[in-house]
């Protein structure tokens, strides 16, 4: 049976690490999982276009050190984009929302293991939208 894959975008937490259970995150079982672990909005963007759309995606939100100094927990009330120059995971989710209009795909399965809770909830927000008004 050909495994299924799970792509992980996330520049710090280590899918396969064997101290934390990052797994708990994916959206599929582990038995016969492949993991395919990217860091950046342009790896995830050359994976999906490579390899076309994985079984399942676990999105960070927060993908430079720039990030991190704007999602402060004193600024969790409001992710400001406009302050940005690297893409965030919220960026690789509205590329996918867009790839997924242009080759009439449905999304893959997804789930979100940012500790940035508002940038999680822009991106829950953003799957969900879609995934509720997509007819393919």
């Amino acid at each position: 049976m050909k495994p299924q894959t799970l792509l992980w975008l996330d520049d710090y937490r280590n899918p396969l690490d064997t101290k934390t259970d990052w797994l708990v995150f994916s959206p599929i079982p582990r038995e016969n999982l492949q993991v395919v672990w990217v860091k950046s909005y342009q790896e995830f963007k050359d994976w999906i276009i490579d390899n076309s759309l994985p079984e399942a995606i676990c999105f960070d939100h927060d993908l430079a050190d720039e990030h991190y100094a704007i999602g402060r927990p004193s600024n969790f009330q409001e992710f400001d984009y406009a302050l940005t120059t690297e893409k965030t995971g919220m960026d690789c989710a509205k590329w996918l929302v867009q790839y997924c209009i242009e080759f009439k795909k449905q999304l893959p399965l997804f789930n979100i293991q940012s500790a940035n809770p508002v940038g999680a909830k822009n991106i829950r927000s953003l799957l969900e939208n879609f995934n509720k008004h997509n007819q393919y």
